[in-house]
């Protein structure tokens, strides 16, 4: 399935994304896609009552805001520095380990939402990623199971204020966390829907030149092997986003210098399966 949530800011809704392009409101099965639904069988319990009772859900106009794809978690864990390419042209070594590092939960926002420049920002930047929705509670997992505790997967730009994220003292959350910082979706596709998230094409764009363009078969350490780290140093709760790095083409690798994103700045991403977002860039306000 492909879950989705609908409505403006506070008043978001669940629902399913059908093939055909179908929204269907969901909000008379399930009170929102969190920490209850994930790890309470909610995935296929919602198969069961759309296949019982989807025909006669109430229809979502396409004019209706898209949202993220799941309630507020607990955390957005991001994985750093894990694509090859991208550790090149960022200058440092490839990790031995996972390079770990939070993004404040309060950056959440929807796949087409605009990306506001923070207070004193300079150095605003993107990052496509692919994002994985936890879906049963993982504490020391092993690898070989790992994958029973997704989800499913998303599409996430994990953008960065890069003065605040590598100029201010550290650590890297400072540059990671600001409100609409963390735009999802603008679907969370459940695991059976992907099968092979190591296969996936990736891409983005700003102001329609393309900046990013490849795979998650480029990624140095795999999405089972990534649970199972993380898990090794915290307990990951159902609903718990894991963000798994971003290949080549940020602003802050180009030469001979970076530019930054501006106010009026169109960015469009997008991941094979997990469809596509766009996010107009605003001053602060």
């Amino acid at each position: 399935m492909k879950l989705a949530r609908f409505g403006e800011p506070g008043s978001e809704r669940p629902g399913v994304l059908l093939d055909d392009g179908t929204r269907l409101d969901a909000s008379a099965f399930v009170g929102d896609y969190d920490e209850a639904f994930f790890g309470g069988d909610g995935i296929r319990t919602l198969g069961a009552w759309i296949a019982e009772r989807g025909a006669a859900a109430p229809r979502v106009p396409p004019s209706v805001r898209l949202a993220a794809p799941l309630a507020r978690p607990s955390k957005i864990v991001c994985i750093g520095l894990n694509f090859r390419d991208h550790a090149a042209e960022s200058n440092m070594d490839l990790p031995k380990e996972p390079v770990m590092f939070f993004k404040a939960t309060t950056a959440l926002a929807g796949p087409n939402d605009p990306v506001m420049i923070p207070r004193g920002g300079t150095k605003l930047d993107w990052e496509v990623e692919l994002a994985v929705v936890i879906g049963a509670r993982a504490a020391y997992v092993d690898e070989a199971r790992a994958l029973d505790h997704v989800a499913g997967y998303a599409l996430h730009n994990d953008y960065s204020e890069r003065a605040f994220q590598l100029e201010r003292g550290g650590q890297w959350v400072k540059g990671k966390s600001a409100d609409t910082f963390a735009p999802i979706g603008p679907f969370l596709a459940t695991r059976d829907e992907i099968r092979d998230p190591h296969a996936l094409g990736m891409w983005l764009t700003v102001n329609g030149a393309t900046r990013q363009q490849s795979s998650t078969a480029n990624m140095i350490f795999g999405v089972a092997a990534l649970v199972s780290y993380v898990s090794q140093f915290m307990t990951l709760l159902p609903g718990d986003v894991m963000s798994t790095g971003t290949p080549a083409g940020v602003a802050l690798g180009m030469k001979p210098a970076p530019v930054f994103l501006q106010p009026g700045d169109a960015v469009e991403l997008g991941i094979d399966g997990l469809g596509r977002s766009r996010q107009e860039v605003v001053a602060h306000s």
